[in-house]
């Protein structure tokens, strides 16, 4: 990877950044991997050295590496930090790295800490879910210890105090801890091996030159073209609508005054957050389409 400085940060930031200090060791996947699309592990992959980043953009990830190495020195006699675990399913190396595990006489909890924004918090974000039966399988398989309890830390790094007064489902605190379901030992494992089949299809077409497993909408964070009915220099819309030629009859019921917005869909993990979608064909063909009006 490249690491360029466009906003001429101070060079530590540079420094902290071509140092990284995650390392999956010899796994085939992490257990973040495990769950990530396809088409992107292998991309990152093949066009590791010329995938460029900007360290202005690597702010937050530095931070959170900060967050965790401050909170790893506030463990107890009982707790195990940033473990990494490894173990074999299916033909496969699977490794993961634990924040924290709080060991008990019944068994242990696992907690990871995550430095995300509010809407994260507000919102539920399967893959935490996912990723944190992972990490209980791996104890469970590695260990052969139960695991009684999954909970995210989320440190909240856009709190507001005020928004903690007036909005409903609010964090009232910069930290929160989020309850995470677990599942039984059969599910995980069932969940993981569907996920070593998915990864193993794209290092297959990989490997042979095949079109790789295109990433779905929900890995885009694709965002659907919508019509926002409004008043005249408003900004919030009367009502929004997925269909046109929806919107256009809504425009007639609301009268004079009234216009017709076309909200331009994207796909904002592809424009804004993945690191290789320069390189990707299914991103090309879709700014080609939008281009031609298609």
């Amino acid at each position: 990877m490249i690491i360029t400085n466009k906003h001429n940060l101070p060079q530590t930031f540079v420094n902290v950044a071509n140092r990284p200090s995650y390392t999956k060791g010899k796994a085939h996947v992490s257990a973040t991997e495990l769950l990530n699309s396809p088409r992107i592990v292998q991309l990152k992959k093949k066009y590791d050295e010329q995938i460029t980043v900007d360290v202005s953009d690597m702010i937050w990830s530095i931070i959170g590496t900060a967050i965790h190495g401050v909170l790893e020195q506030g463990k107890d006699e009982n707790h195990i930090v940033e473990q990494r675990l490894h173990a074999e399913l299916d033909g496969w190396h699977i490794s993961g790295a634990i924040d924290l595990q709080i060991v008990h006489a019944s068994g242990v909890e696992i907690n990871d800490y995550k430095n995300v924004g509010v809407w994260s918090v507000m919102n539920e974000k399967i893959e935490w879910e996912q990723q944190l039966n992972i990490y209980a399988w791996l104890v469970e398989h590695v260990k052969k210890t139960p695991v009684t309890n999954l909970a995210i830390i989320a440190i909240v790094r856009d709190w507001n105090s005020r928004d903690a007064e007036t909005r409903q489902g609010y964090p009232q605190s910069q930290v929160v801890t989020i309850p995470v379901n677990l599942w039984s030992m059969e599910e995980r494992e069932t969940f993981i091996r569907n996920r070593i089949h998915v990864q193993s299809e794209g290092l297959f077409a990989m490997d042979t030159g095949e079109v790789l497993p295109l990433c779905s909408a929900t890995e885009m964070w694709e965002k659907p073209t919508q019509y926002a009915v409004k008043k005249e220099g408003g900004v919030r819309a009367k009502s929004l609508h997925a269909d046109k030629e929806e919107a256009e009859e809504a425009l007639l019921k609301a009268g004079k005054g009234y216009i017709l917005e076309t909200r331009e869909g994207d796909r904002t993990r592809c424009s804004r957050f993945c690191p290789v979608s320069k390189f990707c064909d299914q991103y090309s063909a879709y700014l080609e389409e939008k281009q031609n009006g298609s």
